[in-house]
């Protein structure tokens, strides 16, 4: 039974997998499943609830799914809670796929955005369906409205982007740094491998949460998401790659003793050449296993920087700087619906991950391919 069989097998791992599937073809085609812009504010719509679904009219119709306009009506100052503004009057059917303000693909010698003189002469395709949404003056809110009346929902997919993605360019950031280094170290020993060793073990001692504080502290202000995402996750690389070069280290002083390599050796291979080519493909069960392993730390790291402000900033979403609502305790008691969906995606995906990567340990140890 080969690897793959066995990571078939094996039930957890394959929720994992499935449960990362969803969540990254979600955010891939954010502008397709999520109904809103996540930047737009509705009129008069903020903090208001999920949006219920009804069956039938207040007369007893049946008109099948279908909501009601719903504004934010005034608060009761005794008990905290809004009072929420219900047309009853304007029944919304609730639909599958459904197109919403259109915009056009053009041929790439039209400029952008045209004109209605350049649609009528070039042609267009409206293009911009939805997964669902309504086909009236009420809005779905399927996660409710923030403080800001913008969707939850469509917030949380396109900041899933954000949390989703920083785990990967870590890896690929921090994985040949840790690879490479761990690998000159083992192989040439040594003074060489002395001083890379210590580099290592002040990394290790260094806190990082503590290290991402200080060094987010002072960035530049007003600096944009882009930026602020690409120096959180060169600071998280940089800080995470040394516990993978001990490992590679310890791996590559049993594999430089192997016959392949003393091969390569007598064969004149330059040092660097057979690190690359000979002896680190040679870690790439744990490398792997690793990595998959690693990405949750990157989206911890992330959320938790966002939750206490120096990750990503508002307006751009993260799950990190939605989950950032839960230091307001009227928040937690009124609006749950703002705390909770960002909490439980982080969780899934950190648990998911963990299951991957112990079904991915599973099937590639070659211990357990013996049995």
């Amino acid at each position: 039974m080969n690897w793959w069989q066995k990571l078939k097998n094996n039930p957890l791992a394959r929720f994992g997998a499935l449960l990362l599937l969803v969540f990254y073809l979600a955010v891939i085609a954010a502008d397709f499943v999520a109904p809103y812009d996540p930047y737009a504010s509705q009129p008069n719509g903020s903090l208001l609830p999920p949006t219920q679904i009804y069956l039938k009219t207040p007369q007893g119709n049946s008109i099948g799914p279908h909501v009601y306009p719903t504004t934010q009506g005034p608060v009761d100052l005794e008990t905290g809670d809004r009072k929420l503004i219900v047309d009853w009057e304007k029944p919304t059917p609730l639909r599958l796929f459904v197109q919403g303000p259109t915009y056009y693909l053009f041929r790439l010698n039209v400029p952008l955005p045209p004109t209605f003189e350049e649609i009528e002469i070039f042609g267009g395709i409206p293009c911009n369906w939805h997964l669902f949404g309504t086909t009236g003056d009420a809005k779905f809110n399927l996660l409710g409205t923030d403080e800001q009346a913008r969707d939850q929902f469509s917030r949380l997919l396109y900041g899933g982007r954000i949390s989703l993605s920083i785990g990967w360019v870590g890896v690929a950031i921090s994985f040949p740094l840790g690879m490479l280094f761990g690998g000159i170290s083992g192989f040439f020993g040594g003074k060489i491998d002395s001083v890379l060793m210590r580099l290592v073990e002040v990394l290790m001692t260094i806190p990082t949460i503590y290290l991402l504080v200080s060094l987010t502290l002072v960035l530049p202000a007003g600096i944009s998401s882009a930026m602020r995402f690409l120096l959180i996750t060169l600071i998280i690389s940089f800080v995470s790659w040394a516990g993978l070069a001990r490992v590679i280290r310890g791996q590559v002083l049993s594999i430089k003793e192997r016959e392949f390599v003393q091969a390569a050796r007598a064969m004149g291979g330059k040092p660097i050449y057979i690190i690359i080519r000979h002896i680190l493909p040679q870690t790439a069960t744990y490398v792997i296993i690793s990595a998959t392993l690693a990405v949750p730390g990157f989206i911890a790291a992330e959320s938790v920087l966002s939750l206490i402000g120096l990750g990503i900033q508002q307006p751009d979403p993260s799950w990190g700087n939605m989950l950032s609502l839960a230091t307001n305790a009227s928040i937690l008691v009124l609006q749950p619906w703002l705390i909770w969906p960002p909490a439980l995606l982080i969780i899934l995906t950190v648990l998911a991950f963990n299951l991957l990567g112990d079904g991915l340990r599973d099937a590639l140890d070659p211990r357990s391919q013996q049995r």
